[in-house]
């Protein structure tokens, strides 16, 4: 057994307890003892600690992206291209080298658990690897040498557009059809530390009569499916024009909503889409930083959550890998589109980077500070000059509006202590593995 003791934690609502006594038992939390005496065998946590956080959409070869695009401008579309170019040069092998640096900069970020909204399945030109499987096993390797838990999302990706082929790099992520797909995917095996979801990656990737094989093999085997969802206003319109539905509609008409089911970025959405998503209870992913980058738009975060979708948050093209700023964003970006402040409690976007996040990602029993859940645990130091001065009253708000990532002291996954003292215990100088992962692929 061992036990941990924080100055400060976050056990839910929206304030912090002092002085609280944490056990631990194996991967698991067995007590949690506030304005408990502080043992002399315990180990102190020096600033507010917070359940682990949930990462629930990333892309991880995008990392090798960040500063990379922005020059050109353009558009989500002409990003795309830069995207494309990167992907088109990957091997497994160096995508579990560049997988296991950027998961070891979650982690570095209080980052316990990853969705990874996987797409690229095969060699170029679309020609399978021996191992079907082995760039969904490169990044579940990946994750067990960084510290922290996944769930591979995989993502079904078929078409190029409405009634368009595959073609160039996106022929790597095809699998012919959808029931070529779930054969593929049927192959990949969890392990304590990894589960398998399925993805839709867009309903103009996937065929609408495709849609209810991957919906049904997730609800089969009670799986979480993703799915970006109304990201661009094109792919409405062009929704609308092929089909007569909006993306949302068409994802209903197939069975693809409901409580296992998370739309990522859910941006440009009528009143009737917003209806269907938080009627089925649909988790939304808000990857603010990514939404703003591609330039995106800003999604209707609060009218989905009063609909009855419960928000989870994502670093998506992990441009930055941050989710206090992404939980801050939620807020900021709601308060510049309607010129009034105060949509979300700090309370609220620390749920949905922590419990709403592991939900989505089939981990229910984390994302809690509390006995039975797993063991993850966060300190965020309160001795930077972001958050120098904090008071315990507001210390959630200090926290959601002023933390960074670089604030991150400590973090334990499943009882095991990935990070001490802000350097992480698996990966040694994980900016230099960064660094020469993306080198070498990009040479």
């Amino acid at each position: 057994m061992a036990r941990y003791y924080a100055d400060h934690a976050w056990l839910g609502g929206d304030e912090v307890s002092a002085a609280v006594l944490i056990e631990i038992d194996g991967e698991r939390i067995s007590a949690v003892r506030p304005g408990a005496e502080r043992p002399s065998d315990a180990r102190h946590l020096r600033g507010v600690t917070l359940p682990g956080l949930a990462n629930a959409h990333s892309h991880a070869f995008h990392r090798a992206l960040r500063g990379r695009t922005h020059r050109s401008g353009g558009t989500f579309w002409t990003w795309r291209e830069h995207m494309y170019a990167v992907a088109d040069r990957l091997t497994p092998d160096s995508y579990h080298a560049l997988a296991r640096a950027t998961y070891a900069e979650m982690a570095l970020a209080g980052i316990a658990c990853v969705g990874e909204f996987h797409y690229l399945h095969h060699d170029a030109g679309g020609v399978p690897h021996a191992d079907t499987n082995a760039f969904g096993e490169a990044l579940v390797a990946a994750a067990s040498d960084a510290g922290i838990r996944i769930t591979l999302l995989d993502a079904c990706y078929l078409a190029g557009g409405f009634d368009q082929e595959l073609q160039g790099p996106q022929l790597r992520f095809g699998d012919g059809d959808a029931s070529a797909w779930a054969k593929r995917v049927s192959d990949l095996h969890g392990a304590p530390h990894a589960r398998i979801g399925a993805a839709i990656h867009s309903v103009r990737a996937v065929p609408a009569a495709q849609l209810d094989t991957v919906a049904g093999w997730a609800r089969e085997r009670g799986a979480p499916l993703h799915f970006h969802l109304s990201e661009q206003r094109a792919e409405n319109e062009a929704s609308l024009a092929a089909h007569g539905r909006t993306p949302t509609q068409l994802l209903d008409d197939h069975g693809a909503l409901g409580a296992r089911s998370c739309a990522v970025h859910a941006t440009h959405l009528g009143e009737g889409d917003v209806g269907l998503l938080g009627g089925s209870g649909t988790t939304i992913c808000m990857c603010a930083t990514t939404e703003r980058d591609l330039a995106d738009g800003i999604g209707p975060a609060r009218s989905l959550a009063v609909a009855g979708s419960p928000l989870s948050l994502g670093s998506d093209s992990n441009s930055v890998v941050d989710l206090f700023e992404e939980a801050r964003a939620v807020e900021l970006d709601e308060r510049l589109a309607s010129e009034r402040r105060g949509h979300w409690s700090a309370g609220e976007l620390l749920v949905a980077a922590t419990g709403g996040g592991h939900e989505s990602l089939g981990w229910a029993d984390a994302g809690r500070l509390e006995a039975g859940a797993l063991a993850d645990l966060v300190t965020v130091g309160l001795d930077s000059v972001r958050l120098a001065g904090a008071e315990p009253a507001t210390l959630l708000e200090s926290l959601v509006f002023a933390a960074s990532a670089d604030d991150v002291r400590d973090v334990v996954v499943g009882g095991r202590r990935v990070v001490a003292e802000g350097r992480h215990a698996l990966v040694d100088d994980v900016p230099r593995a960064l660094g020469g992962a993306i080198k070498a692929l990009l040479a």
